[in-house]
Order: C-alpha cells, then structure tokens, then sequence
C-alpha cells in the first residue's frame, strides 16, 4: 500500500526527500512565522546523515524582503528539530529578538524529558539553550496568538503538537504540522512510525479534518515538496488531499 505511494521519491540509499514548508502569515496586528526548519546550527555529519540541503530559515526570509527582527510571533508545531531548529542563529542567538515563541507547554515537558524514545527526535542541547526565554511564553491549550491565528493543541505526532489555524475575512488556512505531512496523511488512519501517540493522531486527524473539509479550508502540508496548498474532500469515513495548483 505504500510502495506505490513512495517509490517513485526513494534515493538508492532508501531517503525519502520531504520539504521544510514554513508560512509567514501578515495580519494588521503583527506578522507570524510559522515553523523555522532545520536551521543553521546543525554539525556537517549530521547534515550529510539526513541529506540536509537548501538554505535555512533566516536568509529565505530576506531573499523573501522580510527582516527576521519584523516577527512577533514565532509559532511551532511542535519542538522537533526540522521544525524549532531554526530559533537560534549559527552563534545561538536569538533568531527573531522580537518574537513570541508558541509551543505548547506539553510540548517542553515532552522534548526535554529523559525518555530514550523521544530523545532522538528532539535537539535537546540546543533547545535547553533556547527554553529558559521560550518556554514561559507557551501556550497551554488552545489560544488565539494574535487575531485571527490561533494554535489548536492536537497531541498526536507528539506529545505536545498543535495545528495552527488562520481565519481570514474570505478564507480558513489550517497547517496541521506533521499530522499532515503529505498528500497520503489526509487519511486519518496512515500515520507514520515515529508519531509518538499513533492513536490520538487517527482521532484527532478524523475530527478535525473532517471540520477542515466541512468548511473549506485551505491546507498547507508541512513536508510536501511539490503540491503543498490544497483542500481536503470527503471520501467516504476518509479524506483525499486535492492540490490546488
């Protein structure tokens, strides 16, 4: 069932290449980034480990004519390293001075805890590094981050995911982090091996993309390198994933 979903993609070292989709959202009370990648404090080996290539968060957004010091706030997914990688600059620094960082509380608890199994997926030195000015900014549950961005704490992909949703006049914008990676994840029961709670991922992917296809919104897949906007449409208990362009 997945071979034929993949196949196609896979290196002859058996990688999957997935993109690092990051949104900048302009409302009138202030400009929020959603996601900052991988970043720039990551080790050669590591790099070349996971085939890390393209440029980091920072010099997109001024190759984009954005000033990283015009961010207010910075809004994660969650606290994995190809998502919060890019908080600090190469010499740990604050990446956005002036923002904001919303994780969910659960999220920090989750990604510097001592459990082997979560370890891997989190940069623990450098988040350690970033957690004593982040972590007292976090939300705890569901909140409206500036009006009209709200974070929706959904668990799942890990212990402390949220979705972020943005609702403007004429158009609903749903980013579902890594419980929507791809076209394939709008099916609420294909989950990927390293969701962390496989079971609240399926029942939380049913209900909330089922609002998301109800309501229209437009979607925005975190990984997805080629067709990453679209819309969910109703298949039967599941949903398909139709690219808008």
């Amino acid at each position: 069932m997945w071979q034929k979903l993949v196949e196609a993609e896979l290196s002859p070292t058996n990688m999957l290449n997935q993109a690092l989709n990051c949104l900048l959202i302009e409302t009138p009370a202030g400009r929020v980034l959603v996601e900052t990648g991988i970043g720039e404090r990551m080790d050669e080996h590591h790099r070349a480990q996971r085939g890390v290539t393209g440029k980091p968060i920072l010099p997109s957004l001024r190759d984009a004519g954005f000033d990283p010091n015009t961010i207010d706030i910075v809004a994660v997914s969650h606290l994995h390293f190809d998502h919060a990688g890019g908080l600090l600059t190469s010499d740990a620094q604050k990446a956005f001075p002036r923002a904001r960082v919303v994780a969910q509380a659960d999220e920090w608890r989750f990604a510097l805890d001592d459990n082997p199994r979560l370890q891997a997926s989190y940069e623990q030195e450098d988040l350690r590094l970033v957690e004593p000015w982040a972590a007292q900014q976090a939300a705890n549950g569901d909140e409206e981050v500036l009006p009209g961005v709200s974070v929706v704490r959904t668990g799942g992909h890990s212990g402390g995911h949220q979705a972020i949703v943005v609702r403007g006049q004429n158009e609903t914008v749903g980013f579902f982090g890594d419980l929507c990676m791809r076209p394939w994840s709008a099916h609420p029961r294909w989950v990927p091996a390293f969701d962390d709670f496989p079971l609240t991922s399926v029942e939380v992917k049913a209900s909330l993309f089922k609002q998301a296809a109800e309501e229209g919104w437009t979607v925005v897949l975190s990984h997805e390198p080629r067709q990453p906007v679209g819309h969910f449409v109703a298949d039967r208990d599941r949903f398909r994933f139709e690219p808008a362009f």
